[in-house]
């Protein structure tokens, strides 16, 4: 956009009004899709899940959705809180983490358009609480972030950001024009650039980074042959080049995580058909081999998981499913157990729990 004078201004730059009172207008009813969740719980036991929906898909009507439960699920409030930027910006790729301090974060990306060239990752934060007060939202780096950010054993929080490598291409941004992470050494106060790697083929990123046993930085990004595979000896600063990696998957996303045991999971698609036959995975070699798997949801059109494990040892897979036809987002609970024997053996695992139905449905 610019002035009459021909001067640009830059509308994905100024912080949107968080909106902890959504209106009918953004109710599950009135939102033609949904899609792209993420999930975290607190300390307190409070679920939190977030997606996006706004206009009929991916565009500059998008806003992020936020949610809420008590019961471990079994029943949702949503919308508790909505970031919806005045068009032509979209708020998209929203992520929820849980940080050291016990805070609950609300990241997501900001653009003029479909993509500017440049996107940028803001974040508000709040203490837990069943009607939290947030923080003003804050702009912490380019890019669009898709995972949670890694705590090293050093105490370093590393959050993932990519500008992506597509048209418009924004002068000036070559360096951060890859896989990328920023770092803070203030507990999230600042963020600032550490290094990134350039794997061919990546598609929109969506990068995670894993710290394995030896210290050493695994990161794993989308690609347009599924997934490729970037590693970091020095904290991230400098990595080896990139290449595929031994997991196989669709052109999608996929998180991975160390569970407290200290194994791997991977939610991922498994024997897959597009995007379908989403899977939990363990490994106890540091991600060297998966054998044994637990099949979530064998549907086609069930894509985007993202996780977290309570204090207790569940672990809360959250994902969506048809996102213009469905327009589900939906849960899944389980315990290493019931990944170990591939089949649900514990008392309290249950698989797709619905968090909402877009479009018509009654909200739960």
């Amino acid at each position: 956009m610019t002035t009459p004078a021909g001067e640009r201004v830059d509308l994905s730059l100024a912080p949107p009004i968080v909106n902890t009172a959504p209106g009918p207008e953004y109710s599950a009813a009135a939102r033609r899709w949904q899609g792209i969740p993420g999930i975290e719980r607190t300390s307190a036991g409070r679920l939190w899940a977030c997606w996006y929906s706004g206009g009929t898909g991916e565009g500059p009507e998008n806003y992020v959705v936020l949610a809420t439960s008590t019961d471990d699920g079994q029943t949702w409030r949503e919308p508790v809180l909505v970031i919806d930027p005045p068009a032509p910006v979209r708020a998209f790729d929203p992520v929820l983490w849980r940080d050291p301090l016990g805070r609950l974060w609300l990241f997501w990306a900001q653009s003029e358009g479909w993509f500017d060239g440049r996107a940028g990752v803001w974040a508000i934060v709040a203490e837990d609480a069943e009607r939290p007060v947030w923080s003003l939202p804050r702009r912490l780096c380019h890019g669009v972030m898709m995972n949670k950010p890694t705590v090293t054993r050093t105490g370093e929080w590393l959050l993932p950001a990519a500008v992506w490598d597509r048209e418009p291409r924004t002068p000036g941004l070559e360096e951060v024009r890859c896989s990328g992470l920023y770092c803070s050494t203030d507990v999230g106060a600042t963020w600032t650039w550490r290094g990134g790697a350039n794997v061919p083929h990546r598609t929109f990123d969506e990068h995670l980074v894993l710290e394995r046993a030896d210290g050493t930085l695994w990161l794993l990004v989308r690609t347009a042959y599924g997934i490729g595979e970037s590693f970091s000896a020095d904290g991230g600063r400098t990595w080896t080049p990139g290449r595929p990696s031994a997991i196989a998957g669709p052109d999608a996303r996929f998180h991975l995580r160390r569970l407290s045991s200290g194994r791997l999971l991977l939610v991922n698609h498994h024997l897959f058909t597009g995007r379908s036959h989403l899977t939990a995975l363990l490994s106890e070699d540091d991600g060297q081999t998966w054998p044994a798997r637990l099949l979530l949801d064998e549907r086609s059109q069930v894509s985007y998981p993202d996780a977290t494990e309570a204090e207790d040892g569940r672990v809360f897979v959250i994902y969506d499913h048809g996102r213009t036809t469905e327009r589900e987002i939906l849960v899944a609970v389980f315990r290493e157990e019931d990944v170990l024997c591939g089949r649900c053996v514990s008392q309290d695992a249950r698989l797709r729990i619905l968090v909402s139905r877009a479009g018509g449905g009654a909200e739960i």
